[in-house]
């Protein structure tokens, strides 16, 4: 009886961990992803559509994928039904906390992109490999004192 209890107490604890995937439009979308930031997007249109306006630096969605949500997971698709009904899959697959269907597809996630970038920012900052090794340096800083 006492493992049951455990068992059950621990289900009840991990239920909260695990967030249902929502619907959102283009304002949503900037709110949920200035707390949370994208990990990735994954594209679940047709081939025919992903190749007339394919998505830069999108995962395609193959059922044999494995990602690792670290943040929130962007789910574009060919239309908003299929993109929650992949947004639920990938939540209850990968126990991803956030995970974002996108109201209005690619044109949607499109203007997600250009509101989120800053005139004179980049749109990302990518930390290069290799930067911990030990050996030559890449570069080296030089104060003005001599």
């Amino acid at each position: 009886m006492k493992r049951w209890l455990l068992l059950l107490a621990g289900a009840l604890l991990a239920l909260p961990a695990l967030a249902e995937a929502t619907l959102q439009d283009r304002g949503a979308i900037v709110e949920t992803l200035k707390s949370t930031p994208p990990c990735c997007v994954v594209d679940g249109r047709s081939s025919g559509p992903r190749q007339l306006r394919p998505l830069k630096d999108a995962v395609v969605w193959q059922k044999n994928m494995q990602i690792i949500p670290t943040g929130a997971v962007v789910v574009v698709a060919d239309d908003d039904k299929a993109a929650l009904a992949l947004a639920r899959k990938i939540g209850k697959q990968f126990h991803a906390k956030t995970v974002v269907a996108v109201k209005g597809g690619i044109d949607t996630w499109r203007e997600v992109l250009a509101a989120a970038q800053e005139p004179g920012m980049p749109a990302s900052f990518v930390i290069p490999t290799n930067t911990c090794e030990q050996g030559k340096p890449l570069q080296t800083l030089r104060s003005n004192r001599k």
